[in-house]
């Protein structure tokens, strides 16, 4: 199947440039549009609630999916990167037109995906890397980090729950169960079972 995916922020733009040049693209590609998704949305907005988001989890291989530029897609550089290595893993042919690219199972393609982890892994070590420094600057400067003592809650997440939790483990349900139905992570309830046995 072949995709194009058009998008503006806002609804005094409109999409009729991009359709223009994806249509001129595919028709000297010799390609057939089979399906055109459009929306207005800012790529500040979270993937999962835009229609693109969606189309990402619908590509499989030897899809192509063509825009009009490579910022369509995301907000910024890393999301982006991010995508376009999704595409490479799923083997779907990426064009971005104005900028020429044209990702699929090429060596251009793998030199690009190699770049794309190798950034995502340099931001993940510089992140930690200053968290690190921040912790131990504040720890020179005399700041106790961690949790303060005395910090913990005066009423716990579950006391309103005591009678529940009682209940449910005298029927024998397992604390994973109990967890999920007050919606808590599991530790919590295994930490409360714990401090009140």
């Amino acid at each position: 199947m072949v995709y194009a995916y058009l998008r503006v922020s806002t609804d005094k733009q409109t999409v009729e440039n991009q359709r223009f040049e994806i249509e001129r693209f595919a028709q000297v590609r010799n390609l057939h549009i089979s399906e055109w998704i459009e929306e207005i949305i800012s790529s500040r907005k979270d993937l999962s609630i835009r229609s693109f988001g969606q189309l990402l989890n619908l590509l499989t291989m030897d899809d192509i999916l063509i825009v009009s530029e490579i910022s369509r897609m995301g907000r910024n550089l890393m999301q982006i990167m991010s995508i376009l290595n999704q595409c490479m893993e799923k083997q779907v042919k990426v064009y971005a037109i104005k900028e020429g690219y044209e990702l699929g199972d090429n060596i251009n393609s793998k030199v690009l995906a190699f770049a794309f982890g190798l950034s995502a892994e340099i931001e993940r070590t510089l992140i930690s890397q200053r968290i690190k420094e921040a912790l131990a600057r504040k720890k020179s400067e005399g700041v106790k980090l961690g949790r303060p003592i005395g910090s913990k809650k005066k009423d716990p997440i579950l006391a309103k729950h005591n009678d529940f939790i009682k209940e449910q483990i005298l029927l024998g349900v397992k604390q994973i169960e109990i967890a999920r139905k007050l919606k808590v992570h599991r530790h919590t309830v295994k930490n409360w079972l714990k401090l009140y046995e």
